[in-house]
């Protein structure tokens, strides 16, 4: 009988993990301590000697093998350049992408450190400063087989499947769809407002969770959500506080980000539009997720009712914000 590849991913075992991880010529300890990521399973594998080795698993039918090997070679391209990037380990062969099973998994070097301190502003220049090399190398080229960052899949997608799908209780499907589709709206004028921006390849999930500051300096994580995009997708998950707040940290930004990449000003107007589709895509892909075990106990304050009233009073408050004058370049 042939196996189901998202059965066997669910129920991915310490064994199995062990055994990939011996395969690839590792010899294991028998510690495993599982990391924070649902959409793909990531474990601190011990090796004997004290040492540890990240192994990846990746979640079926997400990236299809040519889209995790174009990851693979972004990375290493970075790290080719002296980017503090952690890139995965190649294999005897040269390869990165390793298989065991039904399971495609990478292995990755164990990196301590640190989230970095968004408050301090010499942090966030050299935050920018590494996202400008990253940026610089990254629009080399584009992905082929990643996709563009688009309102229409982060956004339009995202609330369809969820209307679709009945996540929406009855009582609040009118009022979920109105504010989505006067957010899409929105979004289009942002975008609009923008002009023509530049597609590069980015990190794409450029938040300090997956920023590791070792030895003075950050080391970038986990570019398994990397696509084409625009340069401002990188930078704005940085920005916190009120907007003085935010409008000071992105000066330091843009004057780390500048030295080594050229920033086009009106990608201003996209922050809060991009802000707008994450959140509808978020929720979306809880819910894409939500027949695999490990969400309903990830996120038990998901999809209920109390869950989609505050959703929708979210997404409320993002038709004000992008109506606002955008953040000013001091």
């Amino acid at each position: 009988m042939n196996s189901n590849p998202i059965l066997d991913y669910q129920r991915l075992s310490p064994d199995k993990i062990i055994n990939a991880v011996e395969q690839e010529g590792y010899r294991c300890d028998g510690h495993l301590l599982a990391l924070n990521s649902y959409e793909n399973r990531v474990y601190r594998v011990g090796l004997e000697g004290d040492k540890s080795i990240i192994a990846k698993f990746y979640r079926p039918e997400r990236w299809d093998d040519s889209a995790i090997l174009e990851e693979h070679e972004f990375s290493n391209e970075l790290v080719d350049s002296e980017i503090p990037v952690i890139a995965p380990m190649s294999d005897q062969y040269g390869d990165t992408l390793r298989y065991y099973q039904s399971y495609r998994f990478a292995l990755f070097p164990n990196w301590g450190g640190r989230a970095p301190d968004l408050e301090n502003l010499s942090h966030i220049e050299r935050l920018g400063r590494c996202l400008g090399r990253i940026h610089a190398v990254g629009k080399a080229k584009l992905y082929h087989s990643r996709p563009t960052l688009t309102p229409e899949d982060f956004g339009v997608e995202s609330y369809n499947f969820l209307l679709e799908n009945d996540f929406i209780p009855d009582d609040l499907r009118v009022a979920y769809q109105s504010v989505s589709e006067h957010l899409m709206q929105l979004v289009s004028w942002c975008y609009e407002r923008a002009g023509n921006t530049l597609a590069l390849r980015l990190h794409g999930d450029c938040h300090a969770g997956n920023i590791l500051w070792v030895n003075g300096g950050p080391h970038f994580v986990d570019l398994d959500d990397s696509r084409n995009g625009p340069a401002i997708q990188d930078l704005w998950m940085l920005l916190s506080g009120t907007k003085d707040d935010q409008e000071r940290c992105f000066a330091r930004l843009l004057k780390g980000y500048s030295q080594f990449c050229d920033f086009n000003p009106l990608e201003v107007h996209l922050i809060e539009a991009l802000r707008t589709i994450r959140i509808m895509h978020y929720y979306a892909w809880i819910a894409r997720r939500w027949t695999d075990p490990a969400f309903p106990k990830a996120y038990p304050w998901f999809n209920t009712q109390l869950c989609w009233e505050d959703h929708i009073l979210n997404l409320r408050e993002q038709i004000s914000l992008m109506q606002e004058l955008p953040l000013s370049l001091i």
